[in-house]
């Protein structure tokens, strides 16, 4: 794991985690109770579409808070080092 950051956590992240987690027990219950495929894979859907949400915040709040910082800080190593964690995420995961 690295460093944590400066800024404080953002609630609104928070708030929407904590929903997709009920979301995926939703799911859950659903598959025990043996409900129609459609329907699990719609819900699925919606926990992909809300996880892609936090996903794109948490990676804007990195450029606005650590990218920027690396740049603002005039230190190319640490600028170079932000850089090559973003290249190796989006690599890593195809996004």
């Amino acid at each position: 794991m690295k460093k944590p950051h400066d800024h404080q956590p953002n609630k609104q992240l928070i708030s929407r985690l904590t929903r997709i987690e009920g979301q995926v027990r939703g799911v859950a219950r659903m598959v025990e109770d043996d409900r129609y495929c459609i329907d699990i894979l719609t819900q699925i859907q919606a926990v992909k579409a809300a996880l892609k949400k936090v996903e794109e915040q948490v990676l804007k709040d990195h450029a606005a808070h650590c990218v920027a910082a690396a740049i603002k800080s005039g230190d190319v190593k640490d600028q170079t080092q932000k850089f090559n964690e973003l290249v190796e995420l989006f690599s890593r995961y195809g996004n």
